[in-house]
């Protein structure tokens, strides 16, 4: 399969769109706490940042195209026995692609949200000095 990019508009599942948007509507309180106070309106060093994004066949919690990042929060319910387990095979065919996945669970957001934030902030600083020339899109942080 193609990496992700804009020609192929990172591989955007438009079927996927109708769920998402339903997920949207009830987040957990990591999620809503991460996107509220750290990935929403470019708060994030100034990269845009999208919620409950269909690519492929899964739906991304948050993702950033122009980094290639998608950033999952694992809730309550993937540690419930009857929830469904982490899909190694999502993060195989995401991976495929050309994304990375920075994963945390619920608990790490809603009590160490710094070190949440300050592992994304790594992550994206690694990724800028690997770039010759930052996007000119993206707003100062």
């Amino acid at each position: 399969m193609k990496k992700a990019s804009k020609n192929n508009s990172y591989h955007y599942n438009k079927e996927l769109q109708p769920y998402a948007n339903e997920l949207k509507q009830c987040l957990t309180e990591g999620e809503r706490l991460l996107w509220k106070n750290v990935l929403h309106n470019r708060q994030m060093k100034g990269y845009q940042f999208r919620l409950c994004r269909p690519v492929l066949h899964y739906i991304a919690d948050f993702i950033c195209r122009e980094l290639l990042l998608i950033v999952e929060i694992d809730g309550i319910s993937s540690y419930d026995a009857f929830a469904q387990p982490i899909d190694p095979q999502r993060a195989e065919d995401l991976t495929a692609i050309g994304f990375t996945i920075l994963r945390f669970t619920e608990w790490e957001v809603l009590n160490k949200r710094e070190r949440v934030v300050a592992e994304i902030e790594k992550w994206i600083e690694q990724q800028e000095k690997r770039s010759v020339t930052p996007s000119k899109k993206r707003k100062a942080a």
